[in-house]
């Protein structure tokens, strides 16, 4: 039996979704109990890729949705025609990579017990509050006055701090650090992302003027030889 049909079948047994939405429940009780939470999510594999690439999927498909459906009053009106949405992808993905890398890449050094397969699940099951929050808020958007607006700005940012305490929680948790160590850690991967963004420009731009010296180089030839 070659891999893809191993897969298939495994995909049509029921014990396959019972084990799916019971991993996607049981990232309610992480955000609930972050602490027992995400040890238990690493430590007792009481979570999945499959629920946390679901997770990652749907605060994208929110992020764009939001775009698209939430007042004039609340967010700065956009021209849908002129919305990349892989662009919009990209601003959640990219920084959802470079930052599991990072940490990876610094913990590692420093007796980080998690692996990179952690890190990412648990960062995205810190996603969790972004689509829980966001979808009510854009349809009570649309029917706030602008006075009541700052109902929506509330607790648009209690999901973004929701977030990011989520997410500290699961460094402590998946590297076994205490407090002090994880405020550490997380300002060293604040610190690798920007050298990794840094370097990444800069690389880039060096293949962008590599490029356009040969193409020039290319045209001054086509011109002599004319």
């Amino acid at each position: 039996m070659s891999y893809i049909t191993r897969k298939i079948s495994k995909l049509c047994k029921k014990e396959t979704y019972f084990h799916f939405l019971n991993t996607l429940r049981f990232a309610l009780y992480v955000i609930l109990h972050p602490a027992d939470g995400y040890w238990d999510l690493i430590h007792a594999k009481r979570g999945s890729y499959s629920a946390a690439n679901f997770i990652v999927i749907m605060t994208l498909l929110v992020h764009v949705w939001k775009l698209h459906f939430a007042s004039f009053i609340v967010q700065p009106k956009v021209n849908w025609e002129e919305i990349n949405i892989l662009m919009e992808f990209a601003k959640i993905l990219l920084p959802l990579a470079i930052f599991c890398i990072c940490n990876w890449g610094v913990t590692t050094l420093f007796d980080g017990k998690g692996h990179l397969g952690d890190i990412y699940m648990g960062t995205a099951y810190a996603l969790t509050p972004y689509t829980l929050i966001q979808i009510p808020i854009i349809i009570l958007s649309n029917v706030v006055t602008i006075e009541e607006s700052a109902f929506y700005s509330v607790f648009n940012a209690i999901s973004f701090v929701w977030i990011g305490m989520l997410i500290f929680m699961a460094i402590m948790m998946i590297h076994s650090y205490s407090f002090a160590k994880t405020l550490l850690f997380v300002i060293f991967t604040a610190f690798g992302m920007l050298v990794f963004i840094f370097i990444m420009l800069l690389f880039f731009s060096m293949i962008s003027q590599g490029v356009a010296y040969f193409v020039s180089l290319g045209r001054e030839v086509v011109f002599r030889l004319n």
